[in-house]
């Protein structure tokens, strides 16, 4: 039986714990370039002792942006920026990973707390693409993908992925949830398509298969590399469990690690629960009938919650955000609190109640 604090092996990576941070936006980049809000926000998170930072939704292209202070991966001075944070979360024995990202017909808006939603040509907006001209709920019609453009976009993926490795992530996750591009390929209800990246399961599903091949193909075989998926749309016709566990087994033969589980996003007005642990079921059923290691997100706040998600084989790790951005040292606070000795940063070990 695992525990929380157990470490866990991907590959050539050794993951110290299961107390993972999970991908957070936060709208502060420049041009798509990270800078000291970034670097505060995620050195944080590394003197608490977790066992893995996973960086935000960051474009592979300038237009695969959520926001217009998104961050991206587009060129090697980007990627090159987040080498002190890299080394620092290293010198704590902390992993550091990277969602690689396009948001498809959800980008191109502005910051959260702005007076409005979409950004002008003016505020450095663009026109978003998508699988299909399907437009969001309040967003603008996007134009849909041609095929040589979505065969640009998988090499765009690679690119930001060996630059990614060229730099010291330790893990490539590609985020294929919650609405974005490739969601809104794999779904039925935001794709139209008649060609071949649309219609049967097979189609709708080609384009994050191709690329996530290609990805694993481009970076070293014992590098880690998982795949964020929404498992449901949590509506009638759309995207389901079923399909996701289809699309899991093909993921994991083209070499897939892990499948971070999440869900929603695509349907403005889904008619979502938001309890503590409701999506666990999800990477449960996931990790069962797949057989392929999967995480736990969505409202695990308390250690013991946690814990009892692992105990129970409903995933290999927890991804936490609302309750690491309360707490950046939750997974110090954690293990105090379950009974577990763990090793703290010299500079903080007064503060321990053990």
């Amino acid at each position: 039986m695992n525990t929380l604090f157990d470490p866990l092996t991907i590959g050539s990576v050794i993951f110290q714990n299961r107390v993972w941070v999970s991908p957070m936006c936060q709208y502060s980049a420049i041009d798509g370039l990270i800078g000291e809000w970034h670097r505060a926000h995620l050195n944080s998170f590394a003197t608490g002792s977790p066992g893995l930072i996973m960086v935000e939704a960051t474009g592979v292209v300038p237009e695969g942006r959520i926001s217009i202070a998104c961050t991206s991966l587009h060129s090697q001075a980007h990627a090159e920026a987040f080498i002190p944070m890299i080394g620092f979360a290293h010198s704590q024995n902390v992993k550091m990973g990277i969602q690689l990202a396009h948001a498809g017909r959800k980008a191109s808006t502005m910051r959260p707390w702005d007076d409005h939603r979409m950004a002008t040509i003016d505020e450095g907006g663009w026109q978003s693409v998508s699988s299909s001209a399907i437009a969001f709920h309040g967003y603008p019609e996007p134009r849909a993908l041609t095929i040589d453009e979505i065969h640009q976009l998988t090499q765009d993926f690679v690119a930001a992925a060996k630059r990614a490795i060229t730099v010291g992530f330790d893990v490539i996750e590609i985020h294929a949830a919650h609405g974005y591009l490739f969601h809104q390929f794999y779904s039925p209800l935001a794709n139209t398509r008649s060609d071949e990246y649309g219609g049967s399961f097979e189609n709708r599903t080609r384009f994050l298969l191709e690329t996530t091949k290609a990805v694993r193909d481009a970076i070293p075989r014992d590098t880690p590399l998982f795949v964020r998926i929404s498992a449901t749309d949590w509506v009638d016709d759309g995207w389901n469990l079923v399909d996701s566990i289809e699309l899991c087994s093909q993921l994991k033969a083209v070499g897939v690690d892990l499948i971070d589980v999440s869900t929603g996003g695509n349907v403005h007005n889904a008619p979502i629960k938001a309890t503590p642990g409701f999506q666990v079921p999800f990477a449960a059923a996931i990790r069962t009938e797949v057989q392929i290691m999967t995480t736990a997100v969505g409202l695990i706040t308390e250690p013991e919650q946690a814990q009892y998600i692992i105990e129970t084989g409903e995933a290999d790790a927890v991804f936490l955000a609302r309750a690491m951005i309360r707490n950046p040292r939750w997974a110090l606070n954690a293990a105090e609190k379950l009974g577990v000795k763990i090793e703290w940063p010299h500079q903080l070990e007064r503060g321990q109640s053990l």
